[in-house]
């Protein structure tokens, strides 16, 4: 049969904008006249490109009835920000209800997550962010088992591999593991040292505690003492039974 074509929308760049600015790239579609920021488009929790990313080929990523098809649904939402309708943007929590243009969840502090390589555009909203910060710092044992346990790691992981990727695009990772190795050194100093006093050894051995990694380790070691004392046992098994031998033979002699 006849395979009907999709209407693209065509990439342009506002003239006025800095070069290389992300709010400058717009997609236009002249026959329906319509026109829409490149993230506008793609933090619309509806929309879905149309084709894989392809850097090499950025004018096919929207089409123009999914465009339409996402208009439509933003007529019925309005921005929590400016009360105005037409907030395609819905917060990544899905206990979160709220909607919003996009550039009125920057204003209004969201945090917006961007990873082209993956096709990732995602925000949390302000409101959302500090429960998150009042719940790090409760009691695990109040909230592990609610509903926004999930939700709240899940922001904490995104925000902390975010901000590694930019450390390691950076050039930061090695002397950012070079202190780290630095602050160990200094707590074993510390710990090994008589002088050290009862206050900082405790802040010491806390801030290990507190470490993740710390804890990890603690259970290697603990998993290999567990194999070094079954060998031990055994062998003093051995060496039980080498004594008998030798009593018994000291008597015959």
């Amino acid at each position: 049969g006849v395979f009907q074509i999709m209407a693209k929308m065509v990439r342009r760049t506002c003239a006025f904008c800095p070069e290389g600015e992300a709010g400058s790239v717009m997609y236009i579609a002249k026959e329906r006249n319509i026109a829409a920021h490149q993230h506008c488009l793609l933090f619309s929790s509806g929309f879905v490109e149309s084709e894989e990313y392809n850097p090499e080929n950025l004018d096919i990523r929207f089409d123009v009835a999914s465009v339409l098809k996402e208009l439509k649904r933003g007529k019925r939402l309005v921005c929590n920000f400016c009360r105005k309708k037409g907030a395609t943007v819905g917060c990544e929590e899905r206990a979160c209800r709220r909607s919003y243009h996009y550039f009125c969840a920057l204003c209004d502090d969201a945090a917006i997550e961007t990873d082209e390589v993956n096709g990732i555009y995602r925000y949390l909203t302000k409101y959302f962010l500090i429960i998150v910060k009042v719940l790090v710092f409760l009691p695990m044992q109040l909230w592990s088992g609610s509903l926004l346990y999930k939700s709240v790691w899940f922001c904490v992981l995104t925000v902390r591999i975010d901000f590694l990727r930019k450390c390691k695009q950076a050039g930061l990772l090695d002397d950012i593991f070079e202190e780290m190795l630095d602050t160990l050194h200094l707590a074993q100093e510390k710990l090994m040292d008589d002088n050290t006093s009862e206050t900082e050894y405790e802040e010491t051995v806390m801030s290990l505690f507190d470490c993740g990694l710390f804890e990890n380790i603690l259970t290697n070691i603990h998993s290999g003492t567990e194999e070094k004392i079954q060998e031990l046992l055994e062998s003093r098994k051995r060496l039980d039974n080498k004594i008998e031998l030798l009593q018994d033979l000291k008597e015959v002699v």
